[in-house]
């Protein structure tokens, strides 16, 4: 796992962002999501690195990275401020353009890094998620049901980081092993390092106001963009898991060609954590659409 990987922690838009860095070519930045850290590419990561240069980053508010405080509208964490912590991390590391592959949260900060700073974005590949706007907007029961921690998160401080803090271990296994593969695809030493990062100061915090943001401000630049008529020039790549919600619920590839010109993707045999379920496969479709 991460062999020949550094660890790195650099200074972005003002804050300590910690990243893994290895391998040779082209750079690609992977992007992890919630209640996850850089670590979920521990079963590609090597793989990777044998044809990029691979940037395994945590997200502010995640991991080993900075977590700034609350503000009154999340504004800390919406997804256009995460995403230029990734931008300059990547600038830091001498990278002006790159790849992304993205998993949940961090999906989201893609969307917003490629949509912000067109030029700096080669490929993305995106995985098992919908435009933030088209699952709000679309909610039914079945998702809420699903995505109970969505609107769990948002309520005001300091429910919900009370709760995450009260019993991490708890809140770690109650999101991720009720999915459609329980705890199975999870090692050993993911789950120990997930609950590590869980359990460091500020970490509840930062996952609500990530929350936070997308159920606010996230939605005001989403808007906008569609208002504007903005839409993501990059060649898209949209891989979801068959057995998730996200297929259930949404049209993951028509929600994707509503906000995007260049856009292809199909489910997987998987539910949500496509990089620990089915790195196989996951690395196999990648590195085919990721090749000039």
């Amino acid at each position: 796992m991460f062999t020949r990987f550094e660890h790195k922690k650099i200074v972005a838009n003002g804050i300590n962002i910690h990243c893994r860095i290895g391998g040779n070519g082209p750079a690609i930045l992977l992007l992890h999501g919630h209640p996850q850290t850089h670590f979920i590419w521990h079963k590609i990561a090597d793989d990777l690195a044998t044809q990029y240069t691979v940037v395994a980053a945590d997200l502010r508010g995640y991991g080993d990275s900075d977590k700034p405080g609350k503000t009154a509208n999340a504004s800390n964490y919406s997804k256009r401020v995460m995403a230029l912590d990734q931008l300059e991390l990547m600038s830091q590391l001498g990278f002006e353009r790159f790849s992304i592959m993205a998993h949940d949260r961090g999906a989201r900060v893609a969307h917003r890094l490629a949509q912000d700073h067109p030029d700096s974005v080669l490929r993305m590949v995106l995985l098992d998620i919908a435009p933030t706007l088209a699952m709000y907007e679309q909610t039914n029961q079945e998702f809420a049901r699903a995505y109970w921690h969505w609107f769990f998160l948002i309520r005001p401080a300091p429910l919900p980081e009370s709760l995450i803090e009260s019993d991490p271990e708890g809140y770690l296994r109650g999101i991720m092993g009720v999915r459609s593969s329980g705890l199975r695809p999870f090692s050993d030493a993911a789950m120990a390092e997930y609950l590590r990062c869980l359990k460091l100061p500020g970490a509840a915090t930062g996952i609500c106001e990530d929350y936070r943001a997308s159920a606010g401000i996230d939605l005001e630049h989403d808007r906008a963009d569609v208002d504007a008529g903005r839409k993501l020039e990059c060649p898209l790549l949209v891989l979801w898991g068959e057995q998730g919600a996200v297929g259930r619920c949404f049209s993951p590839l028509l929600e994707w060609q509503s906000v995007a010109n260049d856009v292809s993707g199909h489910s997987l045999p998987s539910g949500h954590y496509i990089p620990e379920e089915v790195p196989e496969l996951l690395l196999d479709h990648s590195l085919k659409f990721l090749a000039p």
